[in-house]
């Protein structure tokens, strides 16, 4: 099987992993390119630092002039301003601090969900370890919701709790073994952090450009030029998809999810599913379909043997700083799935407030439940990030040099800046780092530039997010 193709059992269970460890010291040079290529160019928290003292404010800093920083880089809905459901928060308040389920003005469905989640804790505490692979209540519980979402079972035993989606998936394919480096087929533009960590874990980074003209669509010429690419520098086995997209904000149909299937399976490929953003999808057209339903829509050719791993995190909740995601893995064998387990162990334990957010994200108070009528609030704020959405789209496109595909979901914009060229040869910097800088000096306003996520020479871009509120009245 994909799967096992990356692991090596020939020399037991621990073996392969310091093997893969040893190989991580040393990175292709790929991905060492791709590296130099990130490193160089400016993060947003240096282009901060340029400017003056870094101080924590009402949006995080403040500029050399002492102007406020408004921050439109970053996803935390705290920086944002949003408060987020009552309910989730005095839950886990109640677990955190067990004497609250005493305080009768929590309501009682609130104090009953604490008491439950508390009593799946070690200790009937949340500063107890738990199994590896996660609280077997929230295992549960995950595979319940997938079952929910998609008609079709989930197994808990498949479910495996980490502490964010991107740790667990890069940990599932750093763990290669052979003399060929392990290659991933990675979209461009992806998230930012992804190539770095790829890179560190020793794994080949194969890109394959997103079609930007039609909507940051996967484009399947592209997939196979870049696997046949591959194939020249590393053994490719898995490809990498990020639905909706990251920081595209493209949603993938039926036909473009059936195309990728397709695609992996011919190419023995293991299919990794980024679904981080799934509940938010904004455009009318546009929606979430998760790539588990549409494979078993496929029938048995494809839903019996098929391999993937999906991936999703508590960032939907809005507690971004808890950390904690999951990842279902689908069609894998179980030694394969029980080495999974056992590489899990190397962190112990995913902090068991992380778990527990999970447990409440994807379980919402129902019709009839004491806090139903506050939780229902949420609608509001999903309401105001697709007016952000559609109004920040079409104030972009109206300044001078910019221009912004439609995005049907996530929660970035990722527009495209032309600068004169002359301006570009005296900063002697790319367009993308060029604007963010002058935006951050004379607007004191904080976004990130596009060119650090491996685009071709001669694009630019950069990356902000929308869920600010008032968002178009910052921009202007």
């Amino acid at each position: 099987m994909r799967l096992e193709r990356i692991f090596d059992f020939r020399s037991g269970n621990d073996c392969g992993l310091r093997r893969s460890a040893a190989r991580c010291l040393g990175c292709s040079v790929h991905t060492r390119e791709l590296a130099h290529l990130i490193n160089r160019e400016p993060t947003e928290a240096s282009l901060a630092n340029a400017r003056g003292e870094a101080l924590q404010d009402e949006f995080g800093y403040k500029n050399a002039s002492g102007v406020l920083l408004a921050t439109f880089s970053s996803t935390d809905v705290h920086i944002a301003k949003y408060k987020n459901s009552i309910y989730d928060v005095q839950v886990l308040s109640a677990c955190i601090y067990p004497e609250l389920l005493k305080n009768q003005t929590f309501p009682v469905d609130v104090r009953q969900r604490a008491q439950t989640l508390l009593d799946a804790c070690g200790e009937r505490s949340v500063g107890s370890y738990t199994d590896s692979s996660g609280l077997n209540h929230v295992r549960q519980s995950v595979a319940e919701f997938i079952t929910r979402r998609d008609g079709v079972p989930c197994s808990a035993s498949n479910v495996f709790i980490s502490s964010g989606s991107q740790r667990v998936m890069v940990k599932l394919i750093a763990s290669g073994e052979g003399d060929v480096p392990t290659g991933v087929l990675t979209p461009v533009p992806c998230r930012h952090t992804l190539p770095m960590m790829l890179d560190f874990t020793g794994v080949t980074l194969e890109p394959y450009m997103l079609d930007k003209d039609r909507g940051w669509a996967v484009d399947m010429n592209e997939l196979h030029r870049a696997v046949n690419t591959a194939r020249g520098r590393c053994q490719p086995k898995a490809i990498f998809i990020s639905n909706p997209g990251n920081p595209t904000g493209h949603v993938q149909g039926r036909k473009s999810i059936q195309d990728v299937i397709r695609f992996a399976a011919a190419e023995r490929l293991l299919l990794l599913v980024d679904e981080v953003y799934q509940e938010y999808v904004f455009e009318d057209a546009a929606e979430f379909i998760s790539y588990k339903k549409i494979l078993f829509e496929m029938g048995p050719m494809y839903s019996d043997t098929f391999e993937m791993a999906s991936f999703h995190s508590i960032s939907s909740l809005g507690e971004c700083g808890l950390r904690a995601g999951y990842m279902e893995l689908v069609n894998i064998e179980p030694g394969v799935t029980h080495f999974v387990d056992t590489m899990l162990c190397t962190d112990i334990s995913t902090p068991v407030t992380g778990q527990l957010a999970i447990d409440v994200m994807i379980n919402p108070p129902k019709p009839g439940d004491s806090s139903y009528h506050t939780y229902t609030k949420k609608e509001h704020v999903k309401d105001t990030l697709k007016w952000n959405c559609q109004k920040a789209c079409e104030v972009l496109n109206n300044l001078p040099g910019v221009s912004c595909q439609p995005v049907m979901g996530g929660i970035y914009l990722y527009p495209c800046v032309t600068l004169p060229e002359e301006t570009m040869k005296q900063a002697k910097v790319e367009a993308g780092p060029l604007y963010c800088e002058q935006l951050m000096q004379g607007q004191a306003v904080l976004i990130g530039p596009g060119c650090t996520r491996g685009l071709p020479a001669g694009t630019h871009h950069f990356r902000n997010s929308w869920i600010k509120e008032n968002i178009v009245v910052c921009i202007i």
